[in-house]
């Protein structure tokens, strides 16, 4: 998910344009594979896999309004195991997609959960032939999108889709199609952007499920501006040029629009031991405090930036004010000249213990503990899952995957009614 939005998962440029976005395996924006040799799944800063601009914050909703209850299903399986090109902490879930109204649907294995962007991007060849997705209108063409990553940028067409999860739907909301064949060629400052992810090779993924801290992937910026490496308009002949993109036509994160439950998630991973493990099945849970499979609870609330979707980290003496916490980044990124350094990864002698406490806009705080290993130790084994993977960022700090084990945490959409007040905000 912006600079920020793209920042988190996939690793979009998480808040660039609204803000950032994160880089995750894949999603959360994605990013390059945690294999030995290759760059960190999620590098936070001007892209990663979460997105990297976020969309300007609704209407306030107060504190004490009440929260509507549901007794709609809604926990969807995700689960860490092998992924394409040797990438770890990947996480996943299967999505099913529909024509608009129609039961005319096929589920999608191996979408990658990001809290670091927003909104479904999927691969076009992922898609069957037999569900047809009409292509959202611009001007007197199309409408495309470049979504720049912290490990690169996808590119394809804005296709209208039903989306189901756990029971739940998000009718014709606006969804990225990678490499969309009707769309063949990438813009130029999109292709600038870095490494493609436009493939399984690339995306690491079959898509991104952007699940973030906002609704839309770019908000007000987008709609009142044509912002270079974001929207297009595409005419029948392919050729492409930056153009504004209405609210109601931007890539849409699916949670935001579900009928209930709908005002963020939560995820719950079990923990793990400290040499990783092979696989790690777990919940992506819709709602907060909306039924009681999730709530709040004595968990600790940190408000995010309400534009940017950043707190603030502090560890080793050092404050990170442009931090995320991102389900799409495969470790944790932080910047520490005493660590050795193993490529893009810290790799120390012995597992490392680490202190940290995260403060929100509100002048919250929570105290974190959290263990760095050795990465070479970790990429020779042949386990997917690790809570102690850590790479090197010299801009902010990145609570990827390896947060999340043995944590429920919450994503709380902005502007949305939340028993906490509303969001944006995480609490764990």
């Amino acid at each position: 998910m912006p600079a920020a939005h793209r920042m988190f998962a996939a690793c979009l440029v998480f808040f660039v344009c609204t803000v950032l976005t994160a880089c995750g395996g894949g999603g959360g924006s994605p990013t390059a594979p945690a294999s030995a040799n290759a760059a960190p799944a999620s590098i936070p800063g001007a892209a990663s896999s979460t997105l990297v601009s976020q969309p300007s914050a609704a209407s306030d909703a107060g504190a004490n309004a009440s929260v509507p209850q549901s007794n709609t299903p809604n926990v969807q399986p995700i689960v860490v195991t092998s992924a394409p090109g040797l990438t770890r902490n990947m996480l996943t879930t299967s999505v099913t997609i529909c024509a608009p109204g129609t039961d005319n649907c096929a589920t999608i294995d191996n979408i990658q959960v990001d809290t670091g962007s927003h909104g479904l991007r999927i691969l076009a060849s992922a898609l069957p032939a037999s569900v047809p997705l009409a292509a959202v209108a611009s001007g007197s063409g199309v409408a495309g999108e470049c979504a720049v990553f912290g490990g690169g940028y996808t590119w394809g067409a804005i296709r209208s889709a039903d989306v189901r999860m756990a029971g739940q739907l998000a009718a014709s909301i606006p969804v990225q199609t990678i490499a969309d064949p009707a769309l063949p060629t990438v813009p130029a400052d999109c292709a600038a952007s870095g490494r493609a992810m436009t493939s399984v090779a690339g995306l690491r993924a079959n898509g991104i499920l952007g699940v973030g801290l906002f609704a839309t992937d770019c908000g007000s910026a987008c709609v009142t501006a044509a912002l270079p490496r974001w929207y297009y308009r595409c005419d029948a002949g392919g050729a492409c040029t930056a153009s504004p993109q209405p609210l109601a036509q931007q890539v849409t994160n699916p949670v935001s629009r579900f009928a209930l439950d709908n005002n963020g998630v939560v995820i719950d991973l079990p923990a793990v031991a400290d040499g990783g493990a092979a696989t790690v099945a777990g919940s992506l849970i819709f709602g907060i405090d909306t039924q009681a499979n999730n709530t709040l609870g004595a968990a600790s609330v940190i408000k995010a930036n309400a534009s940017t979707g950043y707190v603030v980290t502090t560890s080793a003496g050092q404050t990170y004010p442009r931090s995320y916490v991102d389900s799409g980044s495969n470790g944790l990124f932080f910047s520490d000249t005493q660590l050795p350094q193993c490529g893009y990864w810290y790799c120390p002698g012995s597992t490392q213990a680490a202190n940290a406490s995260i403060a929100g806009t509100d002048g919250s705080t929570s105290a974190v503990t959290f263990e760095i290993g050795n990465s070479r130790t970790l990429f020779a084994s042949a386990n997917n899952a690790f809570d102690n993977l850590a790479g090197v960022s010299s801009n902010g700090f990145g609570w990827g995957l390896p947060f999340f084990y043995g944590r429920r945490v919450f994503t709380a959409i902005a502007t949305r009614v939340t028993s906490a007040g509303p969001g944006p905000y995480y609490a764990f």
